[in-house]
């Protein structure tokens, strides 16, 4: 240890000499390469300085601490550090102090030394060396191009040249150096029939290598060009077999050459090749066997050295296509009935439709068909020819390969049983049957059908009937305007249709099971490869006319052709302003009653149809409710007419009952003044002063009456009923006679008509009776003095007499009504009566309290005699 530190040290003041004065620090190897995935060490020296020993020194290396733990303490002023380099860019390591001097300017007075890390790999030898001479022209190219592969690393400051060396058998070298693994060495001519040496040097900073040294005849790196002018040649008589034909891409001066082929069928991807043993060497033409007839075949050739491991194969020809000859059918039709029901259900339209057989070895050019005797199938057959350019309508719903043979209408209770055989230009094929049993000898179908969508296509899945031996199944599927099947062995009850299916396509999926060209009846499926949004929704529409507050919804399923798939719901959106609802219906759903609407009121109604993909809106359809519910009418009219005919009954029942009280207010009984007891008051009584309603006669008039004038006496007798007694008339006055209310307005009375009016007039119109006030006492008393008569206006409006009405029986009562003139007569020519109207004032009023007391006999003994008619209105016209 002694030793290596005395030779540090002894470099380190070596070192001091040259550099820096204030650098005390220094780092061992100054320029290094680090090789990645080994150790690396280095070590830093403390010098010129006792500021700081070893114990004052780190390591650091990318901005981070290496730890203590790899640090080796060589004395007081060295320190080392070992540590594993793994990353491959470059990075420096440094040695650094924890202390600061005021003598150290750099680095803001910090002890700071190190090295820049280089690092790179070992080199390695170059592996899978492969040269290769191409044909350039007629002769060999004088370049040899050659690739390896190099198994180490390279970084990017110490990366790797390869240099390329090609010896020829006189010694001579040519080389070519590069950074890649491929290079180019030129020899001015190609060396044919002579040994090359090959080899590749490998070298960097820390080393070189070398490949494997190729030493091989100039003939084993040589690789031509594919033959030319390849032809194929068929002949009429071989249907399998095809005819080759090519040119050597180069002399076989050169290099000795053989072939290999290999062919496909146009549209197949799989080459078939031929074994290199069945061709000999330096041959130019082979024939091929075993093809199929009438069928169109690619071909390509090669050639390299006619030795095994010499030479490369060379690329290959471009393709030549040839078809084989025709040869008879192999095989038979494949025969098969689509059966709908006809317009008459015990009827059955049946198409018989036909593919080639599997191998028609030409193009099939017609099917020869043997069908029972239409004049009654009883048994005899006919035959008949279908020619493929002439098949017959229907065709557009079958695939290319499928060919339409013949339409029949079979009656339920008929069978039907066909043969059919394809035909090309070079023979028949076998004949193949098939069979339509009547309708009630078909056989089960198949059970628990099964189809569901997996990887791109529809599976199917079924079993076999019990109790029954088949020989095949079909598979059958119509749908996106397209019919095919497809035919399993017996023993199969799952398989996967390989026919075209599209998505988004509504399939109805049947499997038939077949014994001996019998069909059983059928099991089907609809089925959807992938389903999609519907391309339409129904139209709903009213099933009968709107209700009050609900309306019957109608609408027709999508037909299955416009399906995208199944429709799980259907949601029903009926909208009114700005409210909108929707009711959702299962699928299968093609009516529905919408309840709790508002009655007289419009709504806009559409349904949507939803499959697992998407939805679809339908059309708009609009309708009103009715303001009233069905019947509703009709109650109302009942119920009025009933109510009226309930309220005309009671008002009968009522009249009926009430009919008095009625009579008595609708019809008041009117007095009749010949039986009045004013007849019986005597004219000579003297009136009583009655000085208070002296004050409340106002506009009282005197009226004049001749003695014994029968008309006259007529009316004043008239003017003599009571109007107004339940105002006027105490209960000792007589009905209809009394005093009159002063606060009366005065109308017209009888006399105011002309004398000379018609009786009729004077029916109609309304009268006004004059009563007479007398203040003699009350009824029955025989006053002390005759009281003057005094006649004040009355307002009654009560017809009039019975004798004014019916003139005729006036002179059937003359002598009763010369009494009353005769009585009236005195009593208007009493003087005292004169008298004491002449001395009235003009007329005053007097309340109703006044004309009361006043009235009143009792509280006023002595009665003033006082007689006058109340004023009218337009004036008084005298008698």
């Amino acid at each position: 240890m002694e030793t290596v530190g005395q030779m540090l040290l002894l470099a380190v003041l070596m070192l001091t000499a040259q550099a820096d004065t204030e650098n005390h620090l220094l780092t061992f190897p100054q320029s290094q390469v680090a090789i990645v995935g080994s150790n690396f060490t280095a070590t830093c020296v403390i010098v010129n300085t006792t500021e700081v020993t070893a114990d004052d020194l780190y390591w650091n290396m990318s901005g981070s601490t290496i730890p203590r733990e790899q640090y080796t303490r060589i004395n007081n002023s060295a320190l080392s550090v070992t540590f594993t380099v793994t990353s491959e860019k470059p990075e420096w390591l440094l040695c650094l102090c924890s202390n600061t001097s005021p003598n150290i300017v750099l680095n803001q007075g910090r002890y700071m030394h190190g090295i820049y890390l280089v690092k790179g790999y070992y080199v390695q030898p170059p592996v899978n060396l492969f040269c290769v001479a191409l044909q350039e022209g007629s002769s060999i190219s004088d370049t040899i191009s050659c690739e390896w592969s190099d198994l180490g690393n390279q970084t990017e400051k110490i990366p790797t040249t390869y240099t390329l060396y090609v010896k020829e058998m006189s010694g001579q070298v040519s080389s070519s150096t590069t950074r890649t693994t491929r290079a180019q060495v030129s020899l001015g001519t190609y060396p044919n029939h002579m040994t090359l040496e090959i080899w590749v040097k490998a070298e960097n900073s820390l080393g070189t290598a070398e490949s494997e040294h190729l030493s091989q005849d100039a003939g084993w790196f040589v690789k031509t060009n594919p033959p030319s002018n390849v032809s194929v040649i068929s002949e009429q008589s071989f249907a399998t077999s095809l005819l080759l034909s090519w040119t050597p891409p180069i002399h076989k001066s050169y290099v000795r050459l053989r072939y290999r082929i290999r062919y496909a069928p146009v549209g197949d991807h799989t080459w078939i090749y031929l074994a290199e043993e069945d061709m000999s060497e330096d041959i130019q033409s082979f024939r091929l066997q075993n093809l199929q007839p009438f069928t169109l075949y690619n071909f390509q050739v090669s050639c390299k050295n006619v030795r095994p491991e010499y030479g490369y194969w060379s690329e290959w020809s471009n393709n030549v296509t040839r078809r084989t000859p025709e040869a008879r059918p192999r095989g038979e039709p494949d025969v098969w009935s689509f059966i709908s029901q006809g317009d008459n259900t015990k009827i059955r339209d049946v198409q018989i439709v036909c593919k080639e057989p599997l191998k028609p070895n030409g193009r099939i050019i017609r099917f020869d068909l043997k069908l029972p005797d239409h004049r009654g199938m009883n048994g005899s057959m006919q035959q008949e020819m279908v020619f493929i350019n002439s098949s017959i309508t229907d065709s557009r719903f079958y695939n290319r390969d499928i060919t339409v043979l013949k339409r029949v209408l079979l009656p339920d209770s008929q069978s039907f049983r066909v043969s059919v055989s394809a035909v090309n230009s070079v023979g028949q094929s076998a004949a193949a049957f098939l069979g339509v049993p009547e309708r009630a000898r078909e056989r089960p179908p198949v059970e628990d059908l099964r189809v569901w969508s997996h990887d791109g296509r529809l599976m199917v899945e079924w079993k076999s009937p019990r109790g029954s031996k088949w020989t095949e199944f079909v598979v059958e599927w119509v749908g996106g305007g397209q019919k095919n099947w497809q035919r399993e062995t017996w023993i199969t009850t799952r398989t996967n249709i390989t026919g075209p299916v599209e998505r988004c396509v509504f399939y109805t999926v049947s499997v038939y099971a077949v014994w001996e060209g019998w069909r059983s009846r059928a099991a089907s499926v609809e089925a959807f490869l992938e389903e999609g949004a519907p391309n339409e929704a129904p139209l709903v529409r009213l099933n009968d006319v709107p209700g009050h507050t609900e309306v019957h919804l109608v609408w027709d399923h999508t037909p299955p052709e416009k399906l995208r798939g199944f429709i799980t719901t259907y949601t029903i959106y009926y909208r009114t302003g700005a409210e909108t609802r929707g009711i959702t219906v299962p699928g299968n759903t093609s009516s529905y009653v919408l309840t709790s609407l508002s009655p007289d009121t419009t709504y806009d109604i559409w349904i949507q149809a939803a499959t697992v993909a998407g939805v679809h809106r339908g059309p708009t359809h609009s309708f009103t409710t009715q303001k009233y519910a069905p019947g509703e009418i009709e109650g109302i009219v009942v119920g009025v007419s009933l109510g009226l005919l309930f309220l005309f009954l009671m008002t009968v029942l009522l009249c009926f009952y009430k009919k008095d009280v009625i009579k008595e207010n609708l019809w008041p009984q009117i007095p009749d003044p010949g039986q009045s007891t004013i007849r019986d008051w005597s004219p000579d009584y003297p009136l009583k002063a009655d000085l208070s309603r002296e004050s409340c006669m106002s506009g009282i008039s005197v009226l004049d009456v001749d003695v014994c004038d029968g008309r006259s006496m007529f009316d004043e007798e008239k003017a003599g009923l009571p109007l107004k007694k339940d105002k006027f008339l105490s209960e000792e006055h007589s009905s209809g006679i009394g005093g009159s209310s002063c606060m009366s307005s005065p109308r017209q009375s009888v006399s105011d008509s002309d004398e000379g009016g018609d009786m009729a007039e004077t029916t109609a119109s309304t009268v006004q009776y004059s009563s007479v006030v007398a203040s003699s006492g009350y009824k029955g008393q025989t006053p002390a003095q005759p009281p003057p008569t005094l006649f004040s206006r009355s307002e009654s409006t009560q017809p009039l007499l019975e004798c004014e009405e019916n003139p005729d029986t006036t002179m059937q009562e003359g002598s009763r009504q010369s009494q009353r003139c005769g009585r009236l007569t005195g009593n208007s020519l009493n003087p005292q009566l004169q008298g004491a109207m002449e001395e009235f004032q003009p007329p005053e009023f007097c309340s109703l309290q006044e004309d009361s007391e006043s009235s009143s006999p009792a509280d006023d003994p002595s009665p003033t005699p006082a007689s006058s008619y109340m004023p009218q209105q337009g004036g008084y016209r005298p008698q």
